[in-house]
């Protein structure tokens, strides 16, 4: 088993042995100081391996993943010469782009129907009662056989519900106006971050990430995220919603040899900043869980407390870059940062924190038994992709070559809730304003309708025949009622003469 070299030193080497893999890792350090690198030392680690690897390109430079280095300057010399990698080459490493907007890769999608009403849930920050009331009208949807895509489907959903709120409590249980209207208030919120893009068909399978090139290699599937980063809400949608379809769509297979797949989370503190207590009870979750899934996660953040302290506790396979002490946050996160490597008698870890070149780092890996290694202050390896973003014309080349695009690039749009919603209402208004016609006859369409309407009525008014029968029957009963009036008068009175 051939293990993914981190870094040396003069006397030691840190290496993460595949068999740990899944049991997940943190990358931190202050901008500038080498996470990018380092991050894509593990991606190209685990590709070798035939690992495919998915990761969030927050800055652009990742995407040289795609591109082999430049030759060697004397700088790079210099450092492989440091490091002893006699073996060192240039070499592209097998990417697909992808790119919730479409632009600067395929389009990644997911239907509301997957997303569900748990996690959309939560990803809205809905009390319980929303909640619930989200989970009747999905029941609803299930029932009446109306697909739930995007999110037009779902507000079209949401407006029936509330028209008609009465008759799914008594079939589903309460729910009220109150209640969705705050769901189609949280609904836009996510809109106006772009969700609307993100919804829709053809959703992304899972399988199209999970892929190997001819030569064995695992895929690295980089996802453009300089703008999605801007847009926090979707961002931590689209991660989450993937890492949960990873749980529940995998089966459990224990310690493998190495990872099935391994997940990057660049920018992590963008996942937990303001997340209510539910959604990092999620996340908590599934980053303890998924291990089982062989799913390594690896997250990389400036500082390591940018990660709920529950969750900093299941990542074993550390690599900690240089923190800057400037300010009384700093100086605690360097404290936090050292007090979690395994000590070693020969480093001062909470001087060495603040001491780091570019390029150097503190690394802990797990070793036999799960057990981590002291930690090591080593200069980490050089990966063999380009250190850098591309241009647009190379970005485009690997598009076309990717054998996924005419799978995912042009959307679709079945007819769902929405259409079939918006058809239900037309044709009861087509019903409600048909005329009805007098009995026993054909109601007649157009002017002709129009006019048997004016001479016999509807429903709701009389016509001008029946009117006229009216009027002429009043006539001739106050005329006859006179006549006979006077006569029995006549009669009376004449008697008496």
């Amino acid at each position: 088993m051939t293990e993914i070299l981190i870094g040396r030193n003069d006397s030691t080497s840190v290496n993460l042995d595949p068999h740990y893999g899944n049991r997940h890792g943190m990358i931190a350090g202050a901008t500038g100081t080498g996470k990018s690198v380092s991050l894509m030392v593990l991606a190209e680690g685990f590709s070798r391996l035939g690992v495919p690897c998915f990761l969030a390109d927050a800055k652009g430079d990742l995407a040289g993943l795609a591109m082999a280095a430049g030759e060697p300057g004397d700088k790079l010399k210099a450092r492989l010469d440091k490091l002893k990698l006699t073996e060192w080459k240039p070499q592209a490493n097998p990417v697909i782009f992808w790119d919730i907007y479409g632009k600067l890769g395929h389009p990644v999608r997911a239907t509301v129907s997957e997303m569900g009403p748990a996690l959309l849930g939560r990803v809205l920050e809905l009390n319980d009662t929303q909640e619930g009331v989200l989970e009747v009208v999905f029941k609803a949807a299930d029932d009446q056989g109306w697909l739930l895509l995007d999110l037009a489907d779902l507000r079209a959903l949401l407006g029936y519900a509330a028209e008609n709120a009465k008759a799914l409590s008594a079939k589903y249980g309460l729910i009220s106006t109150t209640s969705i209207a705050a769901i189609q208030r949280a609904l836009l919120k996510l809109e106006n971050d772009g969700a609307d893009q993100f919804f829709g068909e053809p959703a992304l399978e899972l399988a199209d990430l999970m892929r190997q090139d001819m030569s064995g290699r695992g895929i690295i599937n980089v996802l453009a995220a300089d703008q999605l980063i801007l847009k926090p809400r979707l961002y931590s949608t689209f991660l989450l919603w993937l890492l949960s379809e990873l749980f529940e769509q995998l089966p459990e297979v224990g310690d493998l040899d190495q990872p099935k797949m391994v997940f990057f989370f660049d920018e992590a503190h963008l996942l937990f900043d303001d997340a209510s207590p539910a959604l990092l009870q999620r996340v908590e979750q599934v980053v303890r869980l998924i291990r089982s899934k062989g799913v390594g996660v690896y997250f990389c953040s400036q500082n390591p407390d940018d990660v709920p302290g529950v969750i900093l506790g299941q990542l074993g396979n550390r690599i900690q870059h240089a923190l800057r002490a400037f300010t009384p946050r700093d100086q605690k996160a360097v404290r936090a940062a050292a007090e979690t490597f395994v000590a070693n008698p020969k480093l001062d870890v909470s001087a060495a924190i603040t001491k780091l070149a570019v390029g150097e780092a503190l690394a802990s890996t797990l070793g036999n038994g799960g057990v981590p290694s002291p930690v090591e202050q080593v200069l980490v390896t050089a990966p063999c992709g380009r250190i850098g973003a591309i241009t647009e014309a190379e970005r485009a080349t690997v598009r076309q070559r990717s054998p996924v695009g005419g799978k995912y690039d042009n959307p679709l749009n079945r007819e769902s809730a929405a259409e079939m919603l918006a058809k239900r209402a037309d044709d009861k208004a087509s019903a409600d304003a048909a005329p009805t016609g007098t009995p026993g006859k054909a109601e007649e369409a157009g002017w002709g309708g129009a006019v048997h309407d004016v001479l016999f009525g509807t429903k709701r008014r009389q016509g001008m025949v029946e009117t006229m029968g009216k009027q002429v029957a009043r006539t001739m009963g106050n005329q006859l009622g006179r006549q006979i009036l006077r006569g029995v008068l006549g009669g009376i009175f004449g008697g008496k003469r």
